[in-house]
């Protein structure tokens, strides 16, 4: 490189060299399964506007939460960190003193990005505080009521540097008020005739070798899962308004896709659209998120490129939208990621588009569930196989074949055909928590 040149480049203004990047908007809903989408496939739901993103961009069918928590997962989402490494590996406990430069929010304000928040925050707070935003510029609290007519008063400004725009809505959670029979906080669902309900899923029977302690979770906390007693009609009932929430969110996303419309922002703006864990939609008869279930795991996630590159594209491969979703960001930011995280940016996947490229093998998700007894859990997803393992009761164990049978229902484990793929996927969760320090005897290694 000439000297001038390279010298120019180093006296260059922050933001000048910033407004090269591309803006950064990030819209999520909270306990949104991928499986309730029309773009996967779902007749039963009807989301024209996501379904806009997934046109424009790149839909992932196999992207899963960090921890299928609210807390945790956004942890997980805004440091990079799995949320056991720093202490919030549940709802209510705080990021730890001294923390607040990690957040993303101050990563890319020090390199010229202009960050707003718009919405739930859940880190512990439910909204973000004012009084230290962790970087960003509180413009919503949260309250899905105007949160998108505030993103959209947001992108009608002109802005001077790039941004990072997060807009990140309560619902479909409002879910878990309509099974404890209680007001919806952004308005109430007018219930249909019971013909009018869609049915009961394929994976409805509980796994006559499902993990006893998630049933044993759900007899200790009764306000989580109030559905302990539900009739098939009763789920039917329970399924209808979760559709009914995403659509209703899926309306107010609309607006905000409108406005990137309108400004003409899609050439310089990488859109994600993800949530931070899905719901059990009555899969084995479970409500609410913590267990391990493919309902509950696996989130919806699109990214779309500037220019609307790859729009379209379906990609296969394993992506985790807590810690990957950290480091995907600092890559488009050109920031460093914090020393100790350990995610995988897919940037390069995305913009690559290709359905055979290498990324990674394997990812891990963790769970504590929330109040009860706390019981832990974890597990292993591959191309294949789906390996689980909870901290205690009969049948801990659980071995999936992900191309067979993704509704969970034949635990492999409990087969001895399978016992050197057990072993296999014991040996990759065992090392796994040696890395990222799991402290307690919860492994199985023989």
């Amino acid at each position: 490189m000439n000297r001038n040149l390279f010298l120019g480049i180093l006296l260059m203004p922050l933001c000048t060299i910033a407004q090269e990047r591309p803006n950064i908007i990030y819209i999520f809903t909270d306990q949104h399964s991928a499986q309730a989408l029309s773009c996967m496939g779902n007749d039963d739901v009807s989301t024209p506007n996501i379904d806009r993103l997934a046109d424009a961009g790149v839909l992932f069918t196999r992207a899963y939460c960090s921890a299928p928590l609210s807390g945790p997962s956004r942890t997980s989402m805004f440091t990079g960190f799995y949320s056991h490494e720093i202490g919030v590996n549940m709802n209510g406990k705080p990021l730890p003193k001294g923390f607040e430069k990690n957040v993303l929010g101050n990563l890319l304000s020090v390199v010229g990005y202009e960050c707003a928040y718009a919405g739930k925050w859940h880190v512990h707070t439910s909204s973000m505080p004012e009084e230290n935003a962790f970087g960003f510029e509180v413009i919503h609290s949260h309250n899905d009521n105007g949160l998108a007519e505030t993103c959209v008063d947001f992108l009608n400004k002109k802005h001077a540097k790039p941004f990072f725009l997060v807009a990140s809505f309560d619902n479909p959670h409002n879910i878990c008020e309509y099974a404890r029979q209680q007001s919806l906080p952004y308005g109430e669902i007018e219930m249909a005739s019971l013909e009018d309900c869609p049915g009961l899923p394929a994976n409805f029977a509980i796994n006559p070798y499902d993990a006893d302690v998630i049933a044993y979770e759900k007899t200790q906390n009764y306000s989580a899962y109030p559905t302990i007693y539900y009739t098939a009609d009763d789920w039917r009932k329970y399924r209808y308004t979760y559709y009914k929430l995403v659509e209703k969110i899926d309306a107010e996303i609309g607006k905000i896709i409108d406005a990137i419309d309108k400004n003409k922002l899609w050439e310089n703006t990488v859109v994600i659209f993800s949530s931070d864990h899905g719901d059990g939609m009555g899969a084995h008869q479970w409500n609410q998120k913590s267990a391990l279930y493919e309902e509950v795991v696996n989130v919806p996630m699109i990214v779309t490129l500037p220019g609307k590159k790859n729009a379209g594209t379906v990609l296969p491969q394993l992506v985790n939208n807590g810690v990957d979703f950290y480091a995907s960001v600092c890559d488009w930011a050109g920031v460093s990621p914090i020393e100790g995280t350990s995610g995988v940016s897919y940037r390069k996947l995305v913009e690559a588009a290709d359905a055979d490229m290498k990324h990674q093998e394997n990812i891990v998700i963790e769970t504590t569930f929330d109040k009860g007894t706390s019981s832990r859990g974890w597990c292993v997803c591959s191309e294949k196989y789906k390996y689980v393992l909870y901290d205690k009761g009969r049948y801990r164990e659980q071995l999936y074949d992900m191309e067979k049978d993704r509704g969970e229902m034949r635990n492999l484990a409990v087969e001895s055909s399978y016992k050197d793929e057990l072993k296999k996927y014991r040996t990759i969760l065992s090392k796994w928590m040696d890395e990222h320090k799991v402290k307690g005897k919860f492994r199985i290694t023989n």
